[in-house]
């Protein structure tokens, strides 16, 4: 079997994700696409080498309708006989990209492919792709109360693990903490490429920095704002819970876009590239649709039943903070050190481009482990409808 190793990751810096944020003025592909033409660039590749590539994208309509990923890659002045598939697994659908193309080369089948992903929240707005329509009416028959959304779920699960608001706050606070640090010290220069977005006078403005960091953030500035999700029905619902997650301890709408070369670890040492990473082990699992976000949890622990590694002798994790409620029950059940946990910050002040999040936390992961002389990486997400992926590294 073939070694599926990791050349090179990159990733946009990422901008808000409503109409004004730092990367608004860009469509998607164009996001997508200067990613993929970096990646090739700094990698002195010839495009034409690349067997495949797979992308991650939630909302697949509009400006992300009609596989944005073979369109990105066009953008990106890749060869027309580069092949390319968008990949939907809701909030892991480029580290389900990851998956395919690792596993894909481990298979023999493929020996250079691109796993990346792109969520453009401020053109394409969180839930468009219904287009009015109810998708879940189907599962009226097996869940007759009806479904929620991932703020209640977030919500059941603090009032399940019995997490505090002000726990939720003051882990909301440290994430922005860590980021600004990490912002600060240039940790995040290796990853982040730079982006030209067209300016309202018509010069280009270079996007280099996330946006969504807050340096000043405090526990106390976040205990006054008010619960996102609450409505009476739902509080008539589920009475145990007492509403607190708000806007300051979940993640924002996020614009961004991240990929990663994948290569056979003897085709990168024949085009003389280093190989950073191997692809050590994945996980992918179903969980409650209700609950929805704690698919981390069997995903983890299914990773370290496979591999037989203790969670200790992970150096560092990534574990999606789409609501602070999600890595806090995680840890309490997986035993893992916090201190590890997103260690450069999560998604609360780093953002969360939805489809693009994926290989956006494996960037940050491996270059987390090569500054830092780590061996181990995982990486786990939350996906909506219940699911969860689990990704482990191997530095080299």
């Amino acid at each position: 079997m073939s070694e599926a190793v990791i050349v090179d990751a990159v990733r946009t810096a990422v901008g808000r994700g409503k109409p004004g944020g730092a990367l608004s003025a860009l469509h998607p592909a164009e996001l997508l696409g200067s990613t993929l033409r970096t990646l090739a660039d700094r990698n002195q590749l010839d495009p034409a080498l690349v067997d495949d590539v797979f992308a991650g994208c939630v909302s697949q309509v509009g400006d992300q309708s009609y596989n944005v990923a073979r369109t990105a890659l066009l953008t990106a002045g890749f060869p027309e006989a580069v092949p390319a598939t968008t990949i939907d697994r809701q909030c892991g659908s480029s580290q389900q990209a990851a998956h395919f193309a690792a596993q894909s080369i481990m298979a023999g089948v493929n020996d250079i492919v691109i796993a990346c992903g792109v969520e453009s929240m401020s053109r394409v707005p969180m839930g468009a792709s219904a287009v009015g329509g109810d998708p879940f009416a189907p599962l009226s028959q097996r869940y007759s109360d009806g479904m929620a959304n991932q703020g209640v779920g977030a919500e059941l699960i603090a009032s399940r693990w019995k997490l505090s608001r002000s726990e939720l706050d003051e882990y909301a606070a440290a994430s922005h903490r860590r980021a600004a640090e990490a912002q600060a010290a240039g940790a995040f220069d290796a990853e982040i490429i730079p982006v030209a977005v067209p300016g309202s006078d018509g010069d280009s403005v270079v996007h280099d920095l996330d946006e969504t960091v807050r340096p000043n953030t405090t526990v106390e500035g976040l205990a006054g704002l008010n619960p996102s999700f609450y409505t009476p029905q739902f509080a008539q619902r589920f009475p145990e819970i007492e509403w607190s997650i708000t806007p300051g301890n979940s993640s924002p709408l996020t614009d961004g876009a991240s990929a990663v070369l994948i290569m056979s670890r003897e085709r990168a040492e024949r085009l003389g590239l280093r190989p950073r990473a191997r692809f050590h082990s994945f996980a992918v699992v179903g969980s409650d649709p209700l609950l929805m976000l704690t698919g981390p949890i069997p995903a983890t622990q299914r990773i370290l039943q496979r591999t037989g590694l203790g969670i200790d002798e992970i150096d560092a994790f990534e574990v999606n903070e789409a609501f602070a409620s999600v890595p806090l029950a995680w840890a309490r059940e997986v035993g893992a050190d916090l201190a590890k946990v997103n260690p450069r910050g999560g998604a609360i002040a780093l953002g969360h481009p939805l489809g693009g999040s994926g290989t956006k936390l494996l960037a940050t992961m491996l270059n987390h482990l090569e500054q830092t002389g780590g061996r181990y990486g995982l990486q786990t997400m939350c996906e909506g409808g219940g699911m969860a992926n689990a990704t482990l590294i191997e530095r080299i």
